[in-house]
């Protein structure tokens, strides 16, 4: 018996076909991916699940009996729930409030809300996702981004008189989870289908999809290509499979090793909530920052930027005293930086793609540095777009409209523009399919080999080993450990994470 069962749909936006006769077929108790790179249509397919988009043509049938979706509503009576990657809650709301947004709040005489039952509700809901660490009186703003995510999905679990929930589709849900938040997801996942409910499960970590998936659907420029399950199917099938080649090694090599000249020394620097630390990034090297879940990383590269002050120690950049007190120095002084958040933090997906790029660089792109030249402002983009390979119809497209991936290469061609000596990566790779996660692990390689000296944090320890010429941990706000990352495996760097003894 099929539970959701899609075929033939389609869906052009302006003439443009998005979706070309997608077929897709949930069954009850299955969890199933939904593969593909960003573009090839996973997005608008949800958008149609969630009444959000209308498709041309589709054959949409629940329990074998056809439906239409023709509003968020009307998904949400037949029984569909959605967690979508954006976090969408109200940070000045507590954490109960977000939980039980849109739902009648439990009462006192019909005229007052009755916070203390609504507070115990919550903490009933977070409970089953294993979750006893979060205060549901707490803002929902207060919260770490990983706890926000934790908090948006335990809202999905809320049943509601008249819509059991039969389906759960999560679009990156981990994107903004470390490892022991995901894994409390993952329990929960196989909870519901022990209990005969399905979920579709969109994601671009692969090792996630084949743990915890049954089987896997990839779509490739509109289209479904293959459907499979997941034990018969390997890591480089799925990949193939996405990206129409194969792909022989998951990160370039490196193109030149690290020259002599010293980048950005650090000397006793201490950084808000931790220690003091020293090291030095090279010409040419890519120095990875690993360090389970706040272990100060960001706070690094934040301070390294100019967005927090040092709290002591020194900095060098190019052998000249760097002290930054904003990022508008940090970009005068030649430092690059991508952000975790791209889109609330690199981007304003309103504005087109040449706006972005040369927001910080506005001088230069002015004439006599009093008024801006739309012209020229286009000119450099459009190059910037060539230099990290962006996917777009113009530079005067709006953001909003590029994939997740061509959107993360817009902000690296704004950092690049400004030629910087030093690029501070923040997660580079999040929420970025592998087609695209390629070109930007190239590109990393291409900016090593012009002698730029990049900074890389990511939790991903795999790509830390595969990028890195050395990697730095840091553990409680201070850089502990320092080890070459040839030769480094996953387990070795996790202990070092965890500060326990490798041998």
């Amino acid at each position: 018996m099929t539970l959701l069962s899609l075929k033939d749909v389609t869906k052009a936006y302006g003439g443009v076909p998005a979706l070309k006769g997608v077929d897709l077929s949930i069954a009850p108790g299955e969890i199933h991916a939904l593969m593909g790179e960003n573009g090839a249509g996973k997005s608008t397919l949800i958008k149609i699940l969630a009444g959000v988009v209308h498709p041309d043509t589709a054959d949409i049938r629940i329990d074998e009996h056809r439906v239409e979706i023709g509003s968020p509503r009307q998904a949400h009576r037949l029984g569909l729930r959605f967690i979508h990657q954006e976090f969408n809650v109200v940070p000045a709301l507590s954490v109960a409030e977000n939980i039980f947004m849109g739902r009648t709040y439990p009462m006192r005489g019909g005229l007052f809300v009755d916070w203390r039952r609504l507070n115990l509700a919550a903490r009933d809901t977070l409970s089953r996702l294993g979750i006893c660490h979060i205060d549901p009186s707490r803002s929902q703003g207060s919260l770490s981004l990983g706890d926000q995510m934790l908090v948006r999905i335990s809202s999905a679990f809320i049943g509601e008189d008249g819509a059991p929930a039969r389906l759960y589709v999560l679009d990156e849900p981990t994107a903004a989870l470390n490892r022991s938040e995901s894994e409390r997801l993952f329990s929960v996942l196989r909870e519901l289908r022990g209990s005969g409910a399905s979920v579709l499960y969109v994601s671009h970590r692969l090792d996630e999809v084949m743990a915890i998936c049954d089987m896997a659907t990839v779509v490739r420029d509109g289209r479904s290509i293959d459907t499979g399950r997941i034990a018969d199917i390997t890591h480089d099938d799925l990949v193939t499979l996405m990206i129409g080649r194969k792909v022989e090694e998951a990160y370039p090599p490196a193109l030149v090793a690290p020259g002599a000249d010293t980048v950005l020394s650090a000397k006793d620097l201490a950084v808000r909530g931790g220690g003091r630390m020293s090291f030095a990034v090279r010409a040419g090297e890519v120095l990875g920052i690993a360090g389970i879940a706040n272990a100060g990383q960001r706070n690094l590269l934040r301070t390294l930027f100019g967005d927090l002050p040092s709290h002591g120690g020194s900095i060098t950049l190019a052998g000249e005293r760097y002290r930054p007190r904003s990022p508008a120095d940090a970009w005068r002084a030649g430092v690059g930086y991508i952000p975790r958040e791209r889109r609330s933090e690199g981007l304003i997906t309103s504005r087109p793609i040449f706006e972005n790029i040369t927001l910080p660089h506005l001088a230069a792109q002015s004439s006599w540095k009093i008024w801006l030249t739309p012209w020229r402002e286009k000119r450099v983009s459009a190059q910037q777009g060539e230099l990290v390979r962006l996917k777009a119809s113009g530079p005067g497209q709006r953001v909003r409209e590029l994939s997740g991936g061509n959107q993360q290469k817009v902000v690296f061609a704004k950092a690049l523009l400004g030629k910087p000596r030093l690029l501070l990566l923040d997660e580079p790779t999040r929420g970025v399919d592998v087609g695209a996660k390629f070109d930007i692990y190239s590109l990393i390689r291409d900016m090593a080999a012009r002698g730029m000296g990049v900074v890389l944090v990511s939790s991903d320890l795999p790509e830390l080993i595969g990028m890195a010429d050395r990697i730095a941990v840091m553990r409680d706000g201070a850089v502990t450990d320092i080890v070459a990352a040839r030769g480094l495996d996953e387990e070795r760097l996790l202990n070092l994470c965890y500060g326990r003894a490798t041998g």
